[in-house]
């Protein structure tokens, strides 16, 4: 199965409210966990995922934006997300 396919299915296993972990994505698609793992790390890197702890969670469109020109514009950005929480950038004189 192609790396795109198997994302497609892992994608739309996750509950749109919610979330779920890596393991019952393991049981509700029938993959094994390597892949499942692989395809939640394209998931999270492609910005469409959130991992917290065990939890896998989707990510909203506006999250996703946020990240995406967090990502592109780092160095200009004059805040950080860390863990979920915007903080201003601290001041280096």
């Amino acid at each position: 199965m192609r790396e795109e396919d198997l994302d497609w299915v892992v994608y739309h296993r996750i509950p749109e409210t919610g979330g779920i972990t890596a393991e019952d994505l393991v049981a509700t698609t029938g993959f094994e966990s390597g892949a499942v793992a692989a395809s939640l790390e394209r998931l999270e890197r492609y910005l469409l995922v959130r991992r917290s702890g065990e939890m896998v969670h989707l990510l909203s469109l506006q999250e996703s934006l946020i990240g995406c020109q967090c990502r592109c514009a780092k160095d200009n950005m004059p805040f950080v997300i860390e863990n979920g929480i915007i903080r201003a950038k601290r001041s280096e004189e």
